[in-house]
């Protein structure tokens, strides 16, 4: 069934969509970077897409850290998998990075949802997301040096000692709400008594 995506969005794109593949209805398709977050607005957007559920957005480092090749062109890939409820299909829009300094466009104006798995893949591999409201690290501490899941990251790196941090930490709304702030609640009355 989502095969009709892939068709769609080679008819849509042409040139952008570098390959496409199905396999046990796992259905790719590789889009030039350029292209991300429109393939990403088109499947959300497209009727016979309706690709409105955000299921996952991660990163792949394919550098080898026995060769030298760390800046080759195709080190990083970035995937968004994204599913249609209505319609019963899913689709994985993979783009390629270099690995000097890898920049892609951000999805969270299309999938707000993307928002924290930017933030990890950010910090985890390094790919930075133009255009991320808060694009900082959510796994490890500031001081942090490097990215963990990058394959060149030593496995032997220590890393600078922190003081322990006293003091009030900034709350993300709208997960926790302030002190005296009334929960998002509705109190139904019981028609028994």
């Amino acid at each position: 069934m989502s095969k009709l995506i892939l068709e769609r969005l080679k008819a849509q794109f042409g040139d952008d969509i570098l390959e496409v593949s199905s396999f046990r209805g796992d259905d790719v398709a590789v889009v030039k970077p350029s292209r991300w977050l429109d393939v990403a607005r088109f499947v959300h957007d497209d009727p016979r897409c309706d690709c409105t559920y955000f299921a996952d957005l991660s990163a792949i480092d394919n550098c080898d850290p026995r060769t030298d090749e760390l800046d080759m062109d195709d080190r990083f890939e970035v995937y968004v998998i994204a599913y249609s409820v209505a319609k019963k299909h899913r689709v994985r829009i993979k783009t390629r990075l270099s690995g000097d300094e890898p920049r892609i466009a951000s999805v969270i104006p299309v999938w707000s949802g993307a928002n924290w798995m930017e933030r990890e893949v950010f910090d985890m591999f390094g790919v930075h997301f133009e255009g991320h409201p808060d694009e900082r690290r959510i796994l490890t501490y500031d001081e942090f040096k490097g990215h963990p899941l990058r394959k060149d990251y030593p496995a032997n790196r220590t890393q600078p000692l922190v003081e322990y941090r006293d003091g009030t930490f900034n709350k993300l709304g709208p997960f926790l709400q302030d002190e005296g702030m009334p929960l998002n609640r509705t109190v139904i009355p019981d028609e028994r008594q």
